[in-house]
Parts: C-alpha cells; sequence; structure tokens
C-alpha cells in the first residue's frame, strides 16, 4: 500500500539550506495571516444565497480556466469538460465523468501553478490522501462530494474556515447590488464588496452594446440618449457601489492607451455607435477615452482603478461562437505602457484622491516601464503578478524585476484572481512562500536585515493590500 499523500512543509521555499532555513522563519511570520482578496470573481451570489457547492466538477474543473485549458492542449474538449455544447458535440452531464477526465490528465499539471493550488485544496482542505489518476477519480469524487454537502463547507462556513478578511466580487456596471444589500442585512457588508467592472459598457463596437446601455440606463434610471448621459448613467452607478461597500473598478482593456477626446469628439463618436456606423478606429480611441473618464470618475469618488490590460480575448473563434466570452482562449499580447498611461498620469498622478493600481501579463514591462512609473507617480501601485504569470518563479521574477526601481512601497501586496473559491488560501500561501524565498536571499546577501524582511513580508502578505484599497 501506497504511503498517504502529504505535502513537504518547505514547498517552493529555496534550495539552498542557508537560504531555506531564513525562509522557514520569514514564511512562520506571514502563512497565518489573514486573506485579503480584492481582486477576485468568485460570483456574489454563492455568498448571498449560501447554497451548498454543487458538485466537486462543479467547484474544481467547469468554472477554471487554467484547468480546463491544459486538457483542451492535450486532446479533451471543452464540452466534455462540462463547459458547453457546440453543433456537434453536446455537454457532457455527468459531473463523475468530467472528475475522470480530469484525474486522468492529472500528469499534465506538473510544473504548473495550478498542480500546486490544487494540491494544496485537496490535502489541506479536504483531507485527501491520494493523488488523483484514472484509478483514484472515483474514491476522490465520493471524498470530496461528502465534504461538500456539510454545513463546513458552505461559502460563509469557508470565509471563515480560509480566513478571508475581505473578498471582493466582480459586478457589472449595471447591477442592482440587490446580493450585496442582503448579505449587509446578514452582517457581511464589510466582508464581502462589490467591484465595478463597466468593460462592456466602454466597448462601443461590440455586438452587445447596445443591450448593455439599455441595462445601465435602467439601473441607473437615466435616459441614456446622448454621451453627456452616458456619463451620468456611469456616475450614478459608481455612487450606488461605493454606498454599498465598493473599494475600486475594474477594467480589463486589450490597449493601455488612455488618450482623452474632445468633448465634440467623444459626443460625435458615441452617437455613431448608438446608430450601429461606428468604426473599429472610433472605438478602440473611445475605449482609451473611457479610461481616462474613469480616473476623473475616481478621482471625485475615490474608488481605487484597477488596470489589467494585454490580453487578447477569444483567440479561438469557434470556442467563442459556441461558448461565448472567455471561453475561446485568453493569450497575453505585447502591451506599452509608458507612452499610453501618459496622459492619465501627467492629469492624475498627482491627484491626493486617486488610486490607481496596474497588472500586467507581460513581464518585460516590468522593469522597463511599470516599476519606473510607480516608483514615480504616487497615484499609482505595480500590481501582483496576475494571472500566467502567478506562479512561482514568474512571481520572483516579478520580485526581482520590480523592487530595485519601484521598491516595496509601491506594490499593492499579494491579491489573487481567481473564479476558483477553494484556490484562493493556496494562491496566498504560495505567494507569502516565495516572497519569503525572495526576502531571504537579501537577507543572507546581507541587503535586508532579518526584522526588516519579516516586516515587509507582512506588508506583502497583508498590511500593503489593505492600504492598496481603502476604503473611498
Amino acid at each position: 500500500m501506497s504511503e498517504p499523500w502529504t505535502l513537504h512543509p518547505d514547498r517552493a521555499l529555496p534550495a539552498d539550506p542557508t537560504t531555506r532555513e531564513i525562509a522557514r522563519e520569514i514564511y512562520a511570520s506571514t502563512r497565518s495571516l489573514p486573506i485579503v482578496s480584492m481582486h477576485g470573481h468568485v460570483p456574489v451570489e454563492w455568498f448571498a444565497d449560501d447554497a451548498p457547492f454543487g458538485d466537486p466538477a462543479q467547484l474544481f474543473v467547469v468554472p477554471d480556466h487554467y484547468l480546463t485549458r491544459m486538457l483542451v492542449s492535450q486532446g479533451e474538449t471543452l464540452p466534455r469538460l462540462g463547459v458547453g455544447s457546440t453543433g456537434t458535440e453536446a455537454v457532457e452531464q455527468d459531473p463523475r465523468a468530467i472528475w475522470r477526465r480530469f484525474c486522468a490528465g492529472w500528469k499534465h499539471f506538473r510544473g504548473t501553478p495550478t498542480r500546486y493550488w490544487l494540491e494544496h485544496a485537496f490535502v489541506e482542505i479536504f483531507g485527501v490522501t491520494q493523488r488523483p489518476s484514472a484509478d483514484t477519480a472515483d474514491a476522490i469524487y465520493d471524498q470530496v462530494a461528502a465534504r461538500l454537502e456539510s454545513p463546513e463547507f458552505r461559502p460563509r462556513a469557508l470565509l471563515d474556515a480560509f480566513d478571508i478578511e475581505v473578498i471582493a466580487t466582480t459586478d457589472p456596471a449595471w447591477a442592482s447590488l440587490e446580493d450585496h444589500a442582503r448579505l449587509a442585512e446578514d452582517g457581511f457588508g464589510d466582508r464581502v464588496l462589490p467591484t465595478f467592472r463597466p468593460d462592456p459598457l466602454l466597448h462601443v463596437d461590440r455586438e452587445t452594446w447596445r443591450d448593455e446601455i439599455d441595462l445601465l440606463a435602467r439601473a441607473a434610471d437615466v435616459e441614456v440618449d446622448e454621451y453627456d448621459a452616458y456619463l451620468e448613467a456611469l456616475r450614478v452607478q459608481r455612487r450606488r457601489f461605493v454606498e454599498a461597500g465598493a473599494r475600486a473598478t475594474d477594467h480589463g482593456h486589450l490597449w493601455a492607451d488612455t488618450t482623452p477626446l474632445d468633448d465634440a469628439e467623444a459626443r460625435r463618436i458615441f452617437a455613431a455607435a448608438l446608430a450601429g456606423e461606428v468604426t473599429a478606429d472610433e472605438a478602440r480611441a473611445f475605449s482609451g477615452h473611457m479610461l481616462f473618464e474613469m480616473a476623473r470618475m475616481s478621482c471625485e469618488d475615490g474608488l481605487v482603478m484597477q488596470l489589467h490590460p494585454g490580453v487578447l480575448r477569444n483567440h479561438a473563434s469557434a470556442p467563442f461562437a459556441a461558448f461565448g466570452p472567455d471561453k475561446g482562449y485568453d493569450i497575453p499580447a505585447v502591451t506599452e505602457f509608458t507612452r499610453s498611461l501618459q496622459p492619465l498620469l501627467d492629469a492624475f498622478g498627482h491627484h491626493p484622491g486617486f488610486r490607481f493600481i496596474v497588472f500586467t501579463v507581460d513581464e518585460d514591462v516590468y522593469s522597463r516601464e511599470l516599476a519606473p512609473l510607480a516608483g514615480v507617480y504616487p497615484a499609482m501601485k505595480l500590481g501582483a503578478p496576475w494571472w500566467f504569470l502567478d506562479a512561482p518563479d514568474a512571481m520572483r521574477r516579478f520580485r526581482e524585476a520590480a523592487t530595485e526601481t519601484a521598491g516595496f512601497s509601491n506594490l499593492s501586496g499579494f491579491v489573487d484572481d481567481t473564479r476558483a473559491f477553494c484556490s484562493i488560501p493556496a494562491r496566498h500561501d504560495l505567494a507569502r512562500r516565495v516572497d519569503a524565498g525572495y526576502l531571504a536571499r537579501l537577507v543572507a546577501e546581507h541587503r535586508l536585515e532579518q526584522d526588516e524582511a519579516v516586516e515587509v513580508a507582512g506588508d506583502l502578505a497583508y498590511r500593503s493590500a489593505l492600504a492598496s484599497y481603502p476604503q473611498p
């Protein structure tokens, strides 16, 4: 009989014995700190309804784009993984069959952050003692499913189990915020916070833009028939988000351009969009202009502005057509920041009421562009590694590339970016281990005192994240 599956206590810490010993002490000072999850994508309905999670496949496999993309790269299909149907293939309805396919493909996750997060969740949270495989799939499924049926694994209970002090959801600009109101009535108003995400409204050439403008108009009770009314409707909804506890906005544009238009040109392009006559060049110019306007509004209402450009969404047209947005393979693209952000930072970078956090998936810009910008503009902080870069070696490269120019004080602290609720503690644990290793090297090289390293580790894991997202 094989040994039970366990996790090594020094996983992701440095291999060098001297540095590892220092890293252990630094990590020990942060491992039990509460979690601040201010860039999350967990649905608010989970907490408002507090219903049991459906089954292991729906919790771990179906919503996790990291997981499904790897299996697709090895010959699986999204319908077979429960994501949706195509014209030639029906969606798999049997969660156990989905789970078996995932477990059979476990080897493909070797060396990936997905492997780390899943191991942490299975062993530390669900008590799984067998590694996933085709042979163990059913036993693991039964164990996880049994845990999910218990009250201790309801979403609100897991907030306590994971020691999540605050978590932000992502909500469309037209959201009624009724679920957040229910949470506030139940005493969770300071713990589960909305985040204002207006992306679909800022890209006037999207097929669904006109319908989403109607949703905004109804939510704000403003007739959006011209540009100035559009701005007013956005301001109305932002105020409602602030009243509901929101601390931030979130913008996922392809480009980082923030060049403003004059009012006459903005009005003209908006009118063309309403008439269905806008060009691609006009739409791109308008989206950059609206990032500038979002910064202006953040100066007014105090919402932290988050920007994470540089991902070409829906790279594959067939999955996008079959399954909808964010299912057609999102792929990083080269992103330029220095010139693109100049209009916004020149106008608002020293504004005392503006806070701006920039994320990227393009490693080349850390030391060349983003760290120098964050290292001088008081309003700007550099966000922690995001998405394709939230892996151990990528995190280390981020610290090495950004810290020498920006220092630690101009970084956001670690905030995760996940729809997979049970990966949140794993992601924060990994970040704390990697930071402990990086800081331990500075101590071993006599570039930092150990008490300073412990203080910085606490900042990166907890205090900086709280400070980066103050209440408006």
